[in-house]
């Protein structure tokens, strides 16, 4: 390992999810079709089979090979009971198996020994040429590669980023912190966070997932859109995000519910999520439905066609109160990169992206009158939907290119300095606007 932490002439990463393909973490997809043309070798081990009807094509495009843990061990005895065969006699079971009973003493929940049971198959069907454990979430993943990595000898790494930072008990964080060769953390609230808590802050790091910007190439020329004032032409307003509690949806009907009754505007929402038939009876007990589209989940081409036709990205991000939160929602970033205005809350990572006044609007959260009223303003002012648009275009293709994010996680993974993303993204055919 070099001074970064870096793991060095690495030939294959074993990347542990949580579910995979999955469409809202499109971050961790392109991030693994990036690192596969830098030349890294991957395997991806989901500890959950796919459920969304439909996938990205980015998803698609990744070449790597995919194994799948039981999602719950009764499904599959004979595979755990085999694994746990093989597994037992090597010199890092003992190991594997005090850190898993230390965790099981605080944390005796059927989670935690299924994290361990999902780590026997793990360690005992890990091809020969993995040398090396990712994993993605500071929660389960990383239990998971933590336990498979004592058990084989390996070193394992860790990408954090939202609701794993911030629901994770503090003691499971300095135990993890603790183990890890190396940590990202996708935001500078994550990040300071997580510093504080590390037994060697200097493990952890900063790396934006940024945004692979030839498959969000600039748009075309966006028409101005109305002022409100023309019931033929409403205002299009678009949120994407799953219903969840974090994304404030709640939040933003009660907005929505203020605007005054002669304001033209529509609303499309993109997403899934369980609290979807909870938001659609908010929104006609308010008298919203005729104005709302809810499209339900959808594909990556799809987003971006609505990103294109829409007027204004609104979202509503709030701590849940368990305290989850988002970390710095892509969404946004894909939206500003198509020129579109946005208006979001000042929640975790959201203000590194976003200037309040500068390259969008940025609100309390847990506010509907705020929230009302900047919606107000802008849905009335087309002309500074348009430049607040354009400046968070020009920010985004600045500072939140995936590129150097890209770089920093191949030197960490061992690639040669000339197959960095930089270079590898140069020589790509940029995909084509319209």
């Amino acid at each position: 390992m070099n001074e970064t932490g870096a793991v060095m002439n690495a030939r294959k990463v074993a990347y542990i999810l949580k579910g995979y393909p999955r469409l809202s973490e499109t971050f961790i997809a392109q991030e693994m079709l990036a690192l596969e043309q830098c030349g890294l070798g991957i395997l991806i081990v989901s500890l959950r089979h796919p459920t969304d009807r439909k996938v990205h094509p980015i998803a698609e495009a990744i070449r790597a090979e995919r194994l799948y843990l039981p999602e719950y061990l009764y499904q599959e005895p004979l595979r755990v009971w085999r694994s746990w065969r093989q597994i037992r006699r090597r010199n890092g079971y003992r190991h594997a198996q005090r850190a898993w009973l230390a965790d099981l003493l605080r944390d005796p929940t059927p989670n935690r020994v299924r994290r361990f049971g999902q780590a026997l198959v793990l360690a005992a069907e890990l091809p020969a040429d993995i040398h090396h454990l990712h994993a993605h979430f500071l929660h389960t993943p990383a239990s998971v590669a933590r336990y498979t990595a004592l058990m084989r000898g390996l070193g394992w790494t860790v990408s954090a980023h939202a609701k794993d930072i911030w629901t994770t008990p503090d003691w499971e964080k300095r135990e993890k912190l603790g183990a890890a060769q190396w940590v990202v953390t996708c935001t500078a609230a994550g990040h300071a966070h997580l510093a504080a808590l590390a037994p060697q802050p200097e493990r952890i790091a900063l790396c934006y997932h940024g945004l692979d910007l030839d498959r969000f190439s600039s748009p075309p020329p966006r028409c101005q859109g109305g002022d409100g004032g023309d019931a033929e032409r409403p205002v299009r307003l678009l949120s994407v995000g799953r219903a969840v509690a974090k994304k404030g949806y709640d939040e933003l009907l009660s907005a929505l519910a203020l605007l005054p009754p002669d304001l033209a505007w529509r609303l499309v929402h993109i997403g899934g999520g369980e609290l979807a038939g909870a938001l659609r009876r908010q929104a006609e007990l308010l008298g919203l439905s005729s104005r709302i589209e809810w499209r339900g989940a959808c594909a990556q081409p799809e987003v971006l066609a609505a990103y294109r036709a829409a007027d204004l990205f609104v979202l509503a991000a709030k701590v849940a109160a368990d305290g989850d939160r988002d970390g710095l929602p892509n969404v946004l970033m894909e939206a500003q990169s198509q020129g579109l205005a946005c208006i979001a809350t000042d929640v975790s990572g959201i203000p590194e992206l976003i200037r309040d006044g500068e390259t969008g609007m940025l609100v309390p959260p847990g506010n509907p009158p705020t929230l009302a009223a900047a919606l107000l303003a802008l849905i009335r002012d087309p002309g500074r939907r348009t430049a607040l648009g354009a400046a968070g275009e020009r920010h985004v293709r600045q500072s939140f290119s995936m590129t150097s994010g890209i770089d920093m996680l191949a030197r960490r993974f061992g690639l040669t300095p000339e197959k960095t993303a930089t270079e590898v993204r140069g020589a790509r055919e940029p995909v084509a606007a319209g």
